[in-house]
């Protein structure tokens, strides 16, 4: 193991480096500014497509300039903004199939009884956060109560204060409205999940019949849809942490549907493990949860106003436009 032994620099020393490397910067002081909100070491990814090896480190090829280092910075931006819109009716949809199923198939605290679940399952933890929130919610209603209450507004205004923070989210109104069973139905449960958590939650119910029952809603078999859903958390945390994301490698790729083409049209053993993966399931499931939806549209309009935002490095292979518009149109009736 080797000791770290490098030196902090300030924006101007960072600046300077970058000028000695030989980047191209036509405005120092908007350059400085730039440094001073923009972490160097955050754009250090966005660096390297412009860069090559030389004898005192990464050197940037003869004539880049700082506008493509920052280019490249906004369209992944942007194209996390973008993703993230198509997670976001993911996340909902997959929230809405699980209890739409479970809960006429089980009733409507189905999430606290431990038959529904598999060994794997940690549904104490499930019950145990509920729980906790709850407990939250009573005592910060408590104390808002009190605070309303000490005021010097009229009995009448004081009582609508009280009745409007009582209905500032569910848990709170069921804490304070109901006493059995301790915890609210599970079409609230399900609203308080993250996507992490209703990943968990599908590949920890019991029955195949129920995981192939939701997973119908998306048109995939079971094992995919928990197989997307866990991809698609690990690419919602990096756009909610506004990482990089354009030309992200997935450790684990995501597995297939055999009746789909597959995104390199290969095979099932050489998924692309690359954003356009990504993109391929949120082109094909959006379509299924919202058949007029215009995700594609808007993916496409970020990718025309950035021609020169390089598509290899995302793993577009050739005549990826068709495909995507394949993907669309294979929506349920």
């Amino acid at each position: 193991m080797t000791r770290f032994r490098k030196v902090p620099l300030t924006p101007q020393q960072q600046l300077d480096r970058l000028r000695e490397r030989g980047l191209i910067v036509r405005n120092p002081v908007r350059a400085l500014r730039l440094l001073e909100v923009i972490s160097y070491f955050r754009l250090i990814p966005y660096m390297r497509p412009f860069q090559v090896h030389g004898d005192d480190g990464r050197l940037f090829k003869e004539g880049v300039r700082l506008n493509q280092v920052l280019a490249l910075y906004e369209f992944d931006s942007q194209l996390r903004q973008c993703v993230m819109v198509g997670i976001e009716r993911i996340e909902v949809a997959a929230r809405a199939a699980i209890d739409n199923h479970m809960a006429p198939a089980y009733g409507s605290h189905w999430y606290m009884d431990r038959r529904c679940f598999n060994d794997r399952y940690d549904q104490h933890r499930l019950l145990d956060d509920f729980t906790t929130q709850l407990d939250r919610e009573r005592d910060k209603f408590s104390r808002e109560c009190e605070r309303i209450e000490s005021s010097q507004a009229p009995t009448e205004i004081k009582q609508e204060r009280i009745d409007s923070r009582k209905r500032d989210n569910y848990p709170r109104f069921y804490a304070e409205t109901y006493t059995d069973p301790p915890l609210p139905p599970s079409w609230a449960m399900v609203e308080e999940q993250s996507l992490g958590g209703i990943s968990h939650l599908f590949m920890g119910l019991a029955h195949d019949k129920d995981r192939k029952a939701i997973a119908r809603r998306f048109n995939i078999h079971a094992p995919v849809l928990g197989s997307w859903l866990h991809t698609l958390t690990f690419i919602r945390n990096i756009c909610a942490h506004h990482a990089r994301l354009w030309n992200r490698e997935l450790a684990i790729p995501p597995r297939w549907d055999r009746k789909l083409d597959f995104p390199d049209g290969a095979g099932p053993n050489r998924v692309p493990r690359r954003i356009y993966t990504i993109i391929a399931i949120l082109v094909y499931s959006t379509a299924q949860v919202s058949p007029n939806t215009g995700w594609l549209d808007s993916l496409n309009e970020l990718l025309e106003s950035n021609p020169d935002i390089p598509r290899n490095p995302m793993g577009f292979p050739e005549g990826w436009r068709e495909q995507l518009q394949n993907y669309q149109q294979q929506h349920q009736e």
